[in-house]
């Protein structure tokens, strides 16, 4: 038998994270673990799975080591491990299917960018403006997960709570909203609705995660 050599072990191993990620679900429920840890019954709500389908894939991710687990009393929490280097793959995964697959780009211009043609603003850009209170800062994520992380400063207004609290955003001020990461449609729906409102309205270029494992600030809770 044929000596396997250090590279094809570490390409047989890179394989398997390859395959963890070859699924649309457990996709998406790594950008929910990615807001904060959860736990099962909580993830399978949020991303609308069974709970045996939501614990198989977890210990799917969990195998390729790309989610950690912690007990708290009868809660088991998910956790991204390695979370910067998790959030970065998943960043060069979306960078090379929009730029490699048509059918991508289709859903890009069709969807999202439909609502929001305009440049979203840095992660930079937005450390500047809140620095200098040139901003209002809108998360438009569940109260929940705002709870688990969130930018400094931010006001949470959920979705759906947009239309009844509109009386609480400024219209002499440019609004930045964000929710949990670029494919999040949170954030663009939230857009479209306070344009036809008359407010000026941008998104955040990604999301919470993409923040958070950039090294910038974030505050938990109510902070």
């Amino acid at each position: 038998m044929a000596q396997v050599g250090p590279k094809q072990a570490v390409y047989a191993n890179l394989a398997e994270v390859a395959q963890a990620l070859g699924h649309p679900h457990r996709l998406e429920l790594i950008e929910h673990i990615a807001q904060g840890p959860r736990n099962v019954e909580e993830l399978a709500q949020v991303a609308g799975l069974t709970f045996a389908n939501t614990s198989r894939h977890l210990q799917i991710l969990r195998r390729a080591r790309l989610v950690n687990t912690e007990r708290q009393g009868k809660n088991v929490l998910y956790s991204l491990s390695g979370e910067s280097e998790v959030v970065s793959l998943l960043k060069a995964l979306g960078c090379t299917a929009e730029r490699n697959m048509a059918e991508v780009r289709q859903v890009m211009s069709d969807y999202f960018l439909a609502r929001d043609e305009l440049a979203p603003v840095s992660r930079e850009a937005l450390a500047t403006m809140l620095e200098a209170g040139m901003v209002t800062l809108l998360d438009v994520r569940p109260e929940h997960e705002f709870n688990l992380g969130h930018l400094p400063g931010a006001l949470n207004m959920p979705l759906a709570d947009l239309e009844r609290r509109l009386l609480a955003l400024p219209k002499d001020q440019e609004i930045v909203a964000y929710c949990r990461g670029p494919y999040c449609v949170l954030s663009f729906e939230a857009v479209a609705a306070l344009r036809k409102k008359g407010y000026r309205v941008r998104r955040l270029e990604d999301g919470y995660p993409e923040w958070k494992a950039a090294g910038f600030e974030v505050h938990m809770g109510g902070e």
